[in-house]
């Protein structure tokens, strides 16, 4: 049988594809899959970005997979590490994730979106969260939504299952750009790419500092963020030095992640 996530690994780059025809929805197998995938990219060193997309033309992932739970898979099933599509919950994770959305993105699809750091649409992608019209709350979305649109737009769009185009998206920030079809996961690879190039000390230490200061005024935030390891350790870094040497001496730094 087709395994329902492939990975490919390039120049410290992870690609992640959902691969279950017809729309790429995930049971509890697969989502547990990719717990296993993003918990691994977590904690491997020699990988510092990851781009996840969905198999063919149509679909990025419609969520959660309702005729597994219709043939008996209990709701409340066991999701595996990072709980529902492997990346809602897990814990530490400061690398960047990007999205390349190649089409519908509902449901628990849509929450594996929003989930990543930087989403990259096709312009015929469309967005939805249709949990209202099956009688369940799209519980992550719920969290993360208001905090990634204005809540009266975040209410609406859960409380009525409507569908949003890019145009709509981007409008409210939700996606990062838009492409035509063909270029999306060019797109996305050039921007992991270009991270990947970088300072990636810098990059742990704004993740932890966004999710650590997210709920907090802006004042305590200061202390919060002087308080976490990863940006202690950007202070004492040799990256600091080469960069600073870099900048006076006016030529590219040569980042070594320490």
């Amino acid at each position: 049988m087709n395994e329902p996530v492939k990975t490919k690994i390039k120049d410290s780059i992870l690609e992640v594809t959902i691969d279950r025809p017809k729309a790429n929805a995930i049971d509890a197998k697969t989502s547990i899959i990719l717990g296993e995938i993003f918990s691994n990219f977590r904690d491997d060193p020699n990988i510092k970005v990851a781009i996840i997309t969905g198999a063919g033309e149509k679909f990025f992932s419609a969520g959660w997979d309702l005729k597994a739970v219709n043939e008996g898979e209990e709701a409340d099933a066991y999701y595996g590490e990072g709980g529902f599509g492997g990346l809602q919950e897990l814990p530490n994770l400061n690398k960047p994730v990007i999205a390349a959305v190649n089409g519908i993105a509902c449901g628990g699809g849509f929450e594996i979106m929003i989930s990543a750091d930087i989403i990259v649409a096709s312009e015929d992608s469309t967005f939805a969260l249709p949990e209202i019209n099956v009688g369940v709350i799209a519980d992550a979305a719920t969290i993360k939504l208001r905090r990634r649109i204005p809540y009266h737009v975040a209410v609406e769009f859960l409380m009525t299952g409507r569908w949003m185009d890019t145009k709509e998206a981007k409008h409210w920030g939700l996606i990062n750009e838009v492409v035509e079809k063909k270029d999306v996961l060019k797109r996305a690879w050039e921007i992991a790419t270009k991270i990947s190039k970088g300072p990636n000390l810098i990059y742990s230490s704004i993740k932890e500092v966004l999710r650590e200061t997210e709920n907090e005024k802006e004042l305590p935030s200061f202390k919060i963020l002087r308080s976490l390891e990863s940006v202690k350790k950007v202070y004492g870094s040799h990256d600091l030095k080469e960069g600073a040497s870099s900048f006076v001496k006016k030529t590219d730094p040569k980042w070594q992640d320490k």
